[in-house]
């Protein structure tokens, strides 16, 4: 049992009077039962911090000449969230546009320079105001780089829109309902002088209704077929969601001009996706059809993958496919039949696609497991096969010189592959082949350039014998990017840029100088002190590189203000520590602006997330840099620096599995083991006060939380959001377990929180969106995890969020969120007292 010291059973006065008065009608120290309280704000400082303007997104021109500047809204009020919503087939929709319910727009838009930095506001768009901001979503360059097309919400429409990038003037492209239900958002033809769009039937059916007085009961079958299902949410429940599904996803597809005019691609149907081919003579469109299920998503309906010309006509059917229900449940598995059908980047009209060869099973023993394979049009012969893999596909990248790079995945053992392949040979060798959970070991990834199609393919010079290669650059010191040339014959590489101190400098784009080599790198460098912003590296020769030449200093393409000004000066340190077992762990340590060890240990917030690993090696390794910017938001645990306290953000917690163990069969030993390392560093250091420290968590870190509760006496609170508690409601598998319920019930048991609930002793803030989405974290799951602490007599707060999913998204809630965490903390860590003595932790 974890006694509290007598600092804990102590506040500040002012504490208390804050407390008092601002819960005076919130209950957070009224009575046990149940109460609806009004939104509440946090303290000044951390109101001002969520409400600070945030920085753009920046979208670069495939001509390298512009960037885009998304300008970010504030936060979305509740009325937002409020809004008519219908939860189909896996998918949120709004009734009100034939669009996804909750996006993350951007509210403006405006074009830089990068020759000369000027920047410039777009215009022609309709008025706004703070209240009623633009709704701007899917902006994507031309290929030829000449416009941005995007869309556009006007009243319950959204619409097609375009910029031209050299006057800046935006305008509408036709009058144009689109539907994005699918999400299926507008995709320029080749040419740039058109897009393909999925729009809102005209004239469609009426909305279909409920009956008043149901026609039968719900009834589901199934004779001797395995069908395991993770614990997906907002499935279809009945026939009339299955009406509202096909009513609200159905779509038009249309080739739309730039000059407005419209012709229609085929008939109506639930279309799932649409791309043109780099020749733009034909296009990919993958359509939904019948038989639905009520136990999995869309994305598993059944579907036809067709070819249609320009005139909406088919001229080839790829695949019918049916439901996938019965998908094995191991990780790897995948469904029978052709998948990941697109088009080859470097070809006209070429299908590419993959096949299982193992069933999709994955604890099936085999030697060959997915094979590719190639279709050129007409389609009047038979597919060529292109590589067959040991492992599962995953992904592949084309060059222009007879050239692809395959990569093969295989989670069992966390390898990854990439061959070299010459398509028109069959030709292949291992370019890597590597653990992927060794981040020291990581080449990096292939360097991609837009072609004439607006295709991303290979970046290469000298005739495609060099690559480019940009990487994380982990290391013990941290992460250092960088880019490499590889030289296919020899296999080798040169470094051209290196990260360097006191900078965390991120590739974005290396540029061509269209004489066949690179000359410029497009970074995004930032600093503890300094925001991101962007910049232009010359590079001199792109195919010679003195190694004694120092790097030359970038140009500044943009100048983002530091959006948090109030905390600059705090104090950061990436510290590194270990596990009893020998296991090195990392955490990021922040101090308040002013803090020295001689004024004594802070109170501290510990917020951290466990991850598996099948080697302690790969688990050791550092995942950060100590150079980087901290943005500070409302999901940042910085802002509790403005309390005074300290923050350990992302203390390592890794779970080790070696060999053919299982990394959960201990989870809980390893869990307390990481977590009692980070606490006794702290403690060390002079930073934290062993007694007043709070350890938290969203989702399967809130579940890390409980089981901390549960299973020591480290912390003296706890705040876990979002969580799942009870594994045996995730029965078919979670997070990196992939064995069922049925297969390892002790481990189900061990792990779950909810089983072990009259261990908790130390208080608990649960915090749930009521509407969360999220596979496996239901609502039920903190409110039956609150009664189970509540029936054992612990001590326990339940805040149910109206109408936010697993990631809360309107001003009310997130200011509401961060006032029950503020209170919380200030009830149970923060004291005056620092006469205090360090208590003793046994773990159970």
């Amino acid at each position: 049992m974890h006694t509290p010291h007598a600092s804990q059973r102590r506040f500040r006065f002012f504490t208390i009077a804050r407390l008092l008065l601002a819960t005076a009608g919130a209950g957070l120290l009224a009575s046990p039962a149940a109460a609806q309280i009004d939104y509440q704000l946090p303290s000044q400082p951390i109101t001002d911090i969520v409400d600070a303007a945030t920085t753009p997104r920046v979208s670069v021109s495939p001509d390298y000449e512009r960037l885009l500047l998304l300008e970010q809204p504030s936060l979305p009020p509740l009325s937002e969230l409020a809004e008519p919503e219908l939860k189909l087939a896996g998918m949120r929709i709004s009734p009100r546009t034939f669009g996804p319910s909750r996006g993350r727009p951007a509210s403006g838009l405006s074009i830089v320079d990068m020759a000369t930095g000027e920047a410039r506001n777009v215009t022609g768009l309709p008025s706004a105001s703070a209240a009623s901001p633009l709704v701007i979503e899917n902006a994507r360059w031309s290929p030829d780089a000449r416009r941005v097309a995007f869309t556009l919400l006007a009243g319950d429409r959204i619409e097609p829109w375009v910029l031209d990038a050299a006057t800046g003037v935006a305008r509408q492209v036709a009058a144009v309902r689109l539907n994005l239900a699918a999400r299926v958002a507008p995709q320029w033809m080749p040419d740039s002088r058109g897009l393909v769009v999925a729009e809102v039937i005209p004239g469609g059916a009426e909305t279909p209704q409920a009956p008043r007085i149901p026609t039968g009961p719900i009834v589901e079958e199934t004779a001797g077929r395995k069908a395991p299902a993770r614990t997906y949410q907002d499935l279809l429940k009945d026939g009339r969601d299955e009406a509202l599904f096909e009513h609200y996803f159905s779509a038009q597809l249309t080739l739309l001009g730039l000059d407005g005019t419209r012709t229609l691609l085929g008939s109506p149907g639930l279309v799932w996706d649409a791309t043109p081919s780099p020749s733009g003579e034909m296009i990919l469109v993958e359509s939904l059809h019948r038989p639905f299920s009520y136990q999995v998503p869309a994305s598993r309906f059944p579907r036809a993958i067709d070819v249609l010309d320009r005139t909406g006509k088919q001229v080839h059917r790829v695949a019918d496919l049916p439901l996938h229900d019965a998908v094995p449940m191991a990780f790897g598995s995948v469904p029978t039949g052709p998948r990941s059908v697109h088009w080859r980047a470097d070809a006209a009209a070429t299908l590419v696609w993959v096949e299982a060869l193992d069933g999709g099973d994955a604890r099936a023993a085999a030697d060959e497991r997915d094979r590719m394979f190639t279709h050129a049009a007409p389609f009047n012969t038979e597919p060529k096969e292109l590589a067959t893999l040991g492992s599962r596909y995953a992904g592949e990248v084309w060059g222009e010189n007879d050239q692809a790079l395959i990569t093969e995945r295989w989670w069992q053992t966390r390898q990854v592959k990439v061959w070299s392949v010459t398509p028109s040979s069959g030709d292949a060798e291992v370019m890597f082949d590597r653990s992927y959970e060794d981040r020291y070991s990581d080449p990096g990834n292939p360097e991609t350039v837009s072609n004439e199609a607006g295709r991303r393919v290979l970046l290469t010079s000298n005739g495609g014998q060099s690559l480019y290669l940009l990487g994380a650059g982990a290391s013990p010191e941290g992460d250092r990017p960088f880019v490499d040339r590889y030289d296919v014959e020899s296999r080798t590489t040169e470094r051209l840029f290196h990260s360097a101190a006191p900078h965390y400098e991120q590739p974005v784009q290396l540029i061509p100088d269209g004489k066949g080599a690179v000359r410029w790198l497009l970074t995004r460098r930032e600093s503890p002190s300094e925001p991101p912003n962007y910049f232009l590296r010359d590079l001199g020769d792109g195919n010679k590189r003195s190694k004694n030449k120092p790097q030359a200093e970038p140009r500044q393409l943009t100048h983002f203000a530091h959006p948090t000004p109030q905390l600059t000066g705090l104090n950061k340190e990436l510290i590194k520590y270990q596990r009893a077992d020998g296991v090195e762990l990392t955490g990021t340590l922040y101090t308040p602006p002013g803090w020295t060890k001689d004024q004594g240990p802070l109170p501290m917030v510990m917020w951290a997330y466990p991850r598996e690993f099948k080697s302690a090696q790969a688990a050791s390794q550092v995942r950060d840099s100590p150079y980087r910017f901290d943005r500070i938001n409302y999901w940042s645990q910085l802002l509790w620096l403005t309390k005074g306290y300290a923050v350990l953000d992302n203390p390592a917690l890794p779970i080790v599995g070696e060999a053919d163990e299982e990394p959960n069969n201990t989870h809980v030993q390893q869990l307390v083991q990481g977590a009692r390392a980070a606490v006794d560093e702290v403690v060390r250091r002079g930073v934290a006060d062993r007694d007043r420290i709070a350890i938290g968590g969203h989702s399967y870190g809130a579940f890390m939380t409980a089981n901390l509760l549960a299973h020591s006496d480290l912390f003296a609170t706890g705040i876990a959001r979002s969580g799942a508690y009870n594994r045996t409601l995730t029965p078919f598998g979670f997070q990196a377990e992939q064995r069922s319920f049925w297969k390892a019930p002790e481990i189900y048991f061990a792990m779950s929180p909810f089983m072990h609930a009259e261990k908790i002793n130390e208080p608990i803030l649960f915090i749930h969106g009521a509407a969360d989405n999220n596979s496996g974290t239901f609502p039920m799951q903190s409110e039956r995890m609150y009664a189970a602490v509540k029936g054992n007599g612990g001590t326990a707060r339940l805040v149910m969020l109206p109408l936010e999913s697993h990631g809360y998204r309107s001003r009310e809630s997130l200011l509401h969120m961060l006032w029950e965490q503020e209170s919380w903390l200030e009830r149970w860590i923060e004291s005056t007292d620092d006469s205090s003595t360090t208590s003793s932790s046994a773990d159970r």
